[in-house]
């Protein structure tokens, strides 16, 4: 499988969104980024993620919600932009955050199907 993004979207927008989308596709996991220092401790933006994870616990009950470590994925994303020939440099914001958001579904589509090969081994 090979992650792909749907669209940018603002955060305000994020839950009606997110609730449009659920009632018309089968949904069985909402994958969101943990920045993390180097340190591995919590980076300063961790703390708008927290009341996100409630929103999505309380909108949804019956879709599990799990993490992954977002380190890097900004700088990944904007040097995979550059070298892709992409003339609009800086890329904007939302190009950034869609391929990085790439990125860490398809790190957790990754260490799901790794589980999975060592649970069945």
């Amino acid at each position: 499988m090979i992650a792909t993004s749907l669209k940018t979207v603002p955060s305000m927008e994020l839950l009606q969104f997110l609730k449009t989308y659920v009632s018309g596709n089968q949904v069985e996991c909402f994958v969101v980024g943990e920045p993390k220092h180097m340190d591995n401790s919590p980076s300063d933006s961790a703390r708008f993620i927290v009341p996100l994870l409630k929103q999505l616990a309380q909108a949804f009950p019956g879709i599990r919600v799990e993490r992954m470590d977002e380190r890097f994925t900004s700088s990944i994303a904007s040097r995979a932009i550059l070298e892709s020939g992409i003339k609009k440099w800086p890329a904007d914001k939302s190009l950034v955050d869609a391929v990085s958001a790439n990125l860490i579904l398809q790190s957790f589509m990754e260490s799901e199907r790794i589980k999975k090969e060592h649970r069945e081994a």
